[in-house]
């Protein structure tokens, strides 16, 4: 899901820069597969939030912040900021950058700084909404801890009502005196439904079979379950959801595609993580099972990190003036470039630093008996990696 998703958001970023996006059908479904950032912070909240689910509702301890800080840390900026020197430094339109768009940009904090979202590292903004996201987790699940056991039961409906509140953050952020540059838009409160649904997909995948059973029955009838996200994702596409060109949607139409967005990472991902649509042995899912799905996968962390500056420099280099179409050419040199560099990325940056922080992790533990880091770590959140810290062997990152 995560190279599908990786995918779509580079294909978006491609037909923008291939004219391809407009206000005709296939130009907003162009420009609506930026939706896929839903997917995203579904997966993020639901792979992050299955261990403090699991403590509500069994025995099993919560998870350690300091630890989950350190995965975080170790999984995300290495290969990051590799991105952003190069970046700076190489790209001819992002050369010249003032000290604090490479502040901004080095310590992810670009949707705060007016002006700092720059070429070449455009789709960042997402990634700097993902560490806010990060940063809180803990803070929800101790806000949350008092309701385990059979007060477990009220956590779903709170997180429902923490995603419906959040659509008042349209207007509510309007009212803020920002600096010129700095839009309110691209801060966590508004996408709170699009972590929201992992979250509950994550409490829903713990809690008793007993329970919901009507919407794990709606997830096991997975193509009911797809096709009502087709359905969702043609609204988003309407103008319902906004403009897909970089013009400033309306409060109600922000709101309306952050709500639905929710709804759309919740159906796409529902029939994946929920029982009893998970079926015990054998392979599920023959696509996503594939090997190279599965090193998409892996390197997807990379092929969206990487993208922008990809793209960026295939125009140049062979030939092709932006915004006059060749979509289809410009996608093949995009994604078999993209694709390489991922995996160089993977390989040589993302890989050793999660192997190092998985040595000095069990270093940390005398009494555990000495094992390697996995080959094949556990599955990971769509944009940066991160698994379930408490489902896992050694305890740091998965691949991304």
């Amino acid at each position: 899901m995560r190279a599908l998703a990786a995918t779509a958001v580079m294909l978006t970023h491609i037909a923008f820069q291939t004219g391809q996006v407009n206000d005709t059908v296939a130009g907003r479904v162009w420009g609506r597969f930026d939706m896929a950032v839903a997917v995203f912070f579904g997966l993020s909240g639901f792979l992050l939030w299955r261990a403090h689910a699991r403590a509500a509702w069994t025995d099993a301890p919560a998870p350690s912040a300091a630890r989950y800080y350190r995965s975080r840390l170790v999984r995300i900026l290495p290969a990051y900021l590799v991105v952003v020197v190069v970046v700076l430094a190489v790209l001819p339109e992002a050369r010249g950058a003032s000290p604090s768009t490479w502040l901004a940009n080095l310590t992810l904090t670009q949707v705060f700084v007016p002006f700092s979202l720059t070429e070449g590292l455009t789709q960042m903004w997402s990634l700097s909404v993902e560490m806010q996201f990060y940063l809180l987790v803990p803070l929800v699940a101790v806000l949350l801890a008092g309701l385990r056991g059979p007060r477990a039961r009220l956590r779903v409906p709170l997180l429902m009502a923490a995603a419906l509140v959040s659509g008042s953050w349209a207007w509510l952020g309007a009212g803020l005196h920002l600096a010129r540059g700095v839009n309110y838009m691209n801060w966590i409160p508004g996408y709170v439904p699009w972590f929201v649904a992992g979250l509950a997909l994550a409490e829903l995948a713990v809690a008793p079979t007993d329970r919901y059973v009507r919407i794990r029955r709606f997830a096991a009838r997975r193509w009911l379950c797809w096709a009502a996200a087709a359905l969702t994702f043609a609204v988003i596409a309407t103008p319902l959801g906004g403009p897909v060109t970089l013009d400033t949607p309306a409060r109600w139409q922000f709101a309306t595609r952050m709500l639905l967005g929710g709804v759309l990472g919740f159906l796409l991902l529902a029939p994946l993580v929920l029982p009893p649509s998970a079926r015990p042995g054998g392979r599920r899912w023959r696509l996503l099972d594939s090997g190279p799905m599965q090193a998409l996968g892996r390197w997807s962390y990379g092929v969206f990190i990487w993208h922008l500056v990809i793209l960026s420099s295939v125009f140049p280099l062979f030939g092709i003036m932006p915004f006059h179409g060749r979509m289809g050419y410009v996608a093949v040199l995009t994604v078999v470039f993209a694709a390489a560099v991922s995996a160089v990325s993977y390989s040589w940056v993302e890989e050793p630093f999660r192997a190092a922080l998985a040595r000095w992790e069990a270093a940390r533990r005398p009494d555990s008996p000495r094992r390697d880091p996995p080959s094949d770590p556990p599955p990971s959140d769509p944009v940066t990696g991160s698994t379930d810290q408490a489902s896992t062997a050694i305890p740091a990152s998965a691949n991304p």
